[in-house]
């Protein structure tokens, strides 16, 4: 089993209401999990959002906490909701509706991987879902409404950044035809989980650093945009998508050359975005 649910990094003083988080960047891939998998270890981290948790670590020196999960997603998917089990996969659930999402084989405990590559062989028995959930899935969102109610707290409001990364193929479609090939995707659930002002503040803040961003296509967001996105009570959720080929080489699943002089102009983009939940900023702002 993954050794924690989580890694919490606070800053030495909490200065904004901001709060990042990185849901899919856990790594810690047990030879107990590996050895039920078909998968090699490079194919099982195929739909990691690896080192983003690297480009966002920054976060405390601006004032804000950053919180990264310890298991991988191929393991339990955080950006899930604990019911969204795969009948697929997991013996003794009986398929309710149609969820897209557990269609596809991403449900809560993933059965696929990128491009759809099967992550087992059979099927997981229905304590082994709850164990994983338990053990790592509830510590993870208990945590992260934890961050978000003392943000509330102290300042009024709450902003989560939602940290992801993409496949550079993701953007395929909605680059044809366009003069600049987006770079970032900003999902807001259609201005459903985050006001208008903060939105446009974060895509201002990415866009000053010169990447092209768009909202919503393909990504606007899923389970952690939808459940704490909740503007009208002061609470703002919302997902960045980010290319991995602009830091990484995506089939070695390893940093490319541009890696640190990204992670240095993202360094700019998160003090930008931790200011948006200063008091002092707000009302200048205003």
């Amino acid at each position: 089993m993954p050794k924690i649910a989580y890694d919490l990094i606070c800053p030495e003083q909490r200065t904004t209401a901001v709060v990042f988080a990185s849901p899919h960047s856990g790594r810690d891939y047990p030879w107990t999990f590996l050895r039920r998998t078909v998968l090699d270890a490079q194919s099982i981290r195929t739909s990691e959002d690896a080192f983003i948790d690297q480009i966002f670590d920054c976060a405390p020196q601006f004032g804000a906490p950053f919180l990264r999960a310890g298991a991988p997603r191929a393991f339990v998917d955080l950006n899930r909701g604990a019911d969204e089990l795969d009948p697929a996969l997991i013996e003794g659930v009986l398929k309710i509706g149609h969820n897209p999402r557990i269609a596809s084989g991403l449900g809560v405990i993933p059965r696929v991987v990128a491009n759809g590559k099967a992550i087992y062989r059979g099927k997981l028995p229905l304590s082994e879902a709850r164990r994983r959930i338990d053990t790592y899935w509830r510590p993870y969102h208990q945590m992260l409404q934890r961050q978000l109610n003392e943000a509330h707290a102290l300042f009024g409001e709450a902003i989560l950044v939602d940290c992801h990364s993409m496949p550079h193929e993701a953007l395929d479609t909605i680059a044809r035809g366009v003069r600049h090939r987006p770079e970032v995707v900003i999902g807001d659930r259609f201005g459903a989980s985050a006001s208008g002002e903060m939105v446009e503040r974060v895509e201002a803040a990415f866009a000053a650093a010169g990447l092209t961003v768009v909202r919503n296509a393909p990504f606007a967001g899923a389970y952690i945009a939808q459940t704490y996105g909740r503007p009208a009570r002061g609470q703002h959720a919302i997902q960045i998508e980010i290319d991995r080929a602009l830091y990484m080489n995506e089939q070695m699943i390893r940093p490319n050359g541009n890696f640190n002089a990204f992670r240095r102009l993202m360094r700019g983009v998160v003090a930008e975005i931790s200011a948006i939940g200063r008091r002092e900023e707000r009302l200048a702002a205003e």
